[in-house]
Protein backbone atom coordinates (compact mmCIF):
# COMPACT_ATOMS: atom_id res chain seq x y z
CA UNK A 1 0.00 0.00 0.00
CA UNK A 2 0.87 3.59 -0.42
CA UNK A 3 0.43 6.63 1.20
CA UNK A 4 0.71 10.25 0.37
CA UNK A 5 -0.06 13.38 1.50
CA UNK A 6 -0.86 16.00 -1.39
CA UNK A 7 -2.00 19.71 -1.61
CA UNK A 8 -4.78 20.76 -4.14
CA UNK A 9 -3.54 24.16 -5.39
CA UNK A 10 -6.29 24.09 -7.94
CA UNK A 11 -7.83 27.71 -7.34
CA UNK A 12 -11.47 25.91 -6.82
CA UNK A 13 -10.90 22.76 -5.12
CA UNK A 14 -12.35 19.35 -6.33
CA UNK A 15 -15.53 20.21 -8.10
CA UNK A 16 -17.15 18.18 -10.55
CA UNK A 17 -14.55 18.75 -13.11
CA UNK A 18 -11.68 17.65 -11.19
CA UNK A 19 -13.57 14.83 -9.81
CA UNK A 20 -14.40 13.27 -13.19
CA UNK A 21 -10.91 13.55 -14.38
CA UNK A 22 -9.82 11.71 -11.11
CA UNK A 23 -12.69 9.53 -11.38
CA UNK A 24 -11.80 8.43 -14.58
CA UNK A 25 -8.40 7.81 -13.84
CA UNK A 26 -8.83 5.88 -10.84
CA UNK A 27 -11.22 3.61 -13.06
CA UNK A 28 -8.41 2.86 -15.31
CA UNK A 29 -6.49 1.12 -12.55
CA UNK A 30 -7.18 -2.23 -10.77
CA UNK A 31 -5.84 -0.82 -7.40
CA UNK A 32 -7.93 0.32 -4.85
CA UNK A 33 -7.84 4.02 -4.59
CA UNK A 34 -9.05 6.26 -1.85
CA UNK A 35 -8.39 9.81 -0.74
CA UNK A 36 -9.06 11.26 2.85
CA UNK A 37 -9.73 14.43 3.65
CA UNK A 38 -10.93 16.10 7.27
CA UNK A 39 -10.88 12.21 8.87
CA UNK A 40 -13.20 11.06 5.78
CA UNK A 41 -12.30 8.59 3.45
CA UNK A 42 -14.18 8.12 -0.15
CA UNK A 43 -13.31 5.66 -2.66
CA UNK A 44 -12.03 8.01 -5.29
CA UNK A 45 -13.50 5.57 -8.59
CA UNK A 46 -17.02 7.19 -6.96
CA UNK A 47 -17.97 11.19 -8.18
CA UNK A 48 -20.28 11.53 -5.45
CA UNK A 49 -17.53 10.43 -2.99
CA UNK A 50 -14.73 12.99 -4.56
CA UNK A 51 -17.79 15.63 -4.29
CA UNK A 52 -19.15 15.21 -1.01
CA UNK A 53 -15.65 15.62 1.03
CA UNK A 54 -15.68 19.14 -0.36
CA UNK A 55 -12.01 19.49 -0.94
CA UNK A 56 -11.03 23.47 -0.76
CA UNK A 57 -8.46 24.85 -2.49
CA UNK A 58 -5.17 25.07 -0.60
CA UNK A 59 -6.38 21.83 1.41
CA UNK A 60 -4.03 18.48 2.10
CA UNK A 61 -5.85 15.58 0.91
CA UNK A 62 -4.39 12.00 1.74
CA UNK A 63 -4.68 9.79 -1.19
CA UNK A 64 -4.23 5.83 -0.84
CA UNK A 65 -3.49 3.45 -3.62
CA UNK A 66 -3.22 -0.14 -2.89
CA UNK A 67 -3.04 -3.22 -5.56
CA UNK A 68 -0.99 -4.47 -8.23
CA UNK A 69 -0.26 -1.05 -10.33
CA UNK A 70 -0.34 0.85 -7.27
CA UNK A 71 2.80 2.44 -8.11
CA UNK A 72 1.53 3.76 -11.46
CA UNK A 73 -1.54 4.50 -9.86
CA UNK A 74 0.13 7.12 -7.60
CA UNK A 75 2.45 8.89 -9.69
CA UNK A 76 -0.93 9.39 -12.08
CA UNK A 77 -2.62 10.74 -9.28
CA UNK A 78 -0.02 12.70 -8.33
CA UNK A 79 0.35 14.17 -11.55
CA UNK A 80 -3.33 15.09 -12.18
CA UNK A 81 -3.15 17.03 -9.15
CA UNK A 82 0.10 18.80 -9.41
CA UNK A 83 -1.08 19.70 -12.90
CA UNK A 84 -4.12 21.05 -11.55
CA UNK A 85 -6.51 18.16 -12.99
CA UNK A 86 -5.68 19.34 -16.86
CA UNK A 87 -4.92 16.27 -18.42
CA UNK A 88 -4.56 15.70 -22.49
Amino acid sequence: MLTKEIQINNKHGIHTRPATVFVENASKFKSEVHITYHDEQVNAKSIMGLLILAVEPGAVIQIEVEGPDEQEAMEKFVDIIENNFYME
